[in-house]
């Protein structure tokens, strides 16, 4: 393991230590359901399984979330960063000691991400209830069609290289920075950040450390300003937490690959449901009027 690769794994460590000391810390101060439900286990689990197989978890935990309907629609994308966190750190310490890429590309993508994602959630602790919806509305429909073209091979295939140099690293290290934000409003990176490497010239394999090690720093940085402001699910996402555990050690131990293009058919329509209810919700808000809507605190 390089030096760089130590260094992140130091980074990290910390950064989830004060991760987890401040989410036990806002329990004392935390308005609303501290407690899990027993519905809620089984999305950690299964969303984490699949995630740790390349399918992606922030899109279709956001739809079983909508579904249930047991948590503000505003408060979904705060309970993704922080419920999934442990399934993103699992995966990250799994695949980039398994894969071996290039460490200045690992190290500035990685770090990129995690920047936009502080800044980002500091945005969207501001948003209100509305305009979280249109932007998950607008995340799912997204997915929905990634997963698509995924099915249907219109995404690239990817080169040979396990390194980018000049202005593709600036590129990547950009719109890593880009996805790392966007992750704070619940729109998952794991396939824009495929895509956007593949493009670049990298193998398909060498996407997986990037975004596991992406995510794995995304979720606690976004998490931090989430537990300041409030804007999450505790008991849902001890529930994601706990049920995502067993999920990714099954998914990278045992099974370790499964044909999942029926699965992401599926998803697909799961998905596209969930965006239509979304943006229904969001047309449904900015249609009271102004004196009966709801300003969440």
């Amino acid at each position: 393991m390089s030096l760089q690769v130590e260094l992140l794994f130091g980074v990290l460590f910390l950064l989830n230590l004060a991760f987890y000391v401040a989410w036990i810390a806002c329990r004392k101060t935390y308005v609303g359901r501290k407690r899990p439900l027993a519905i809620e286990f089984p999305l950690g689990f299964v969303f984490a399984f699949f995630d740790t197989l390349g399918i992606g978890s922030f899109a279709p935990t956001t739809a079983a979330l909508k579904f249930q309907g047991k948590l503000a629609d505003e408060l979904i994308p705060g309970t993704l960063n922080i419920g999934l966190n442990m399934a993103a750190m699992l995966e990250m310490i799994i695949f980039v000691t398994v894969i071996v890429i290039d460490p200045v590309l690992l190290m500035a993508t990685i770090l990129s991400a995690g920047l936009g994602a502080f800044i980002g959630a500091g945005v969207v602790n501001r948003m209100p209830r509305a305009a979280v919806q249109l932007c998950m509305g607008a995340a799912l429909f997204i997915a929905g069609c990634v997963f698509a073209a995924t099915n249907l091979h219109l995404l690239p295939g990817g080169g040979l290289a396990y390194t980018l140099v000049g202005w593709r690293l600036g590129v990547a290290v950009g719109l890593n920075f880009l996805l790392g934000a966007l992750m704070s409003v619940g729109i998952g990176l794991y396939a824009p950040c495929m895509i956007v490497v593949t493009l670049l010239g990298l193998h398909p394999l060498a996407a997986f450390p990037i975004m596991m090690g992406s995510c794995a720093l995304v979720q606690p940085a976004a998490g931090l300003r989430f537990f300041r402001s409030g804007r999450f699910g505790f008991g849902t996402s001890i529930a994601l937490a706990v049920g995502s555990i067993p999920g990714v050690l099954l998914a990278a131990f045992v099974v370790k690959q499964l044909p999942l293009v029926a699965l992401r058919w599926l998803v697909v329509v799961v998905v596209i449901y969930a965006a239509v209810t979304m943006l229904r919700s969001f047309r449904a808000g900015r249609m009271q009027p102004a004196a009966t809507r709801t300003i969440p605190a």
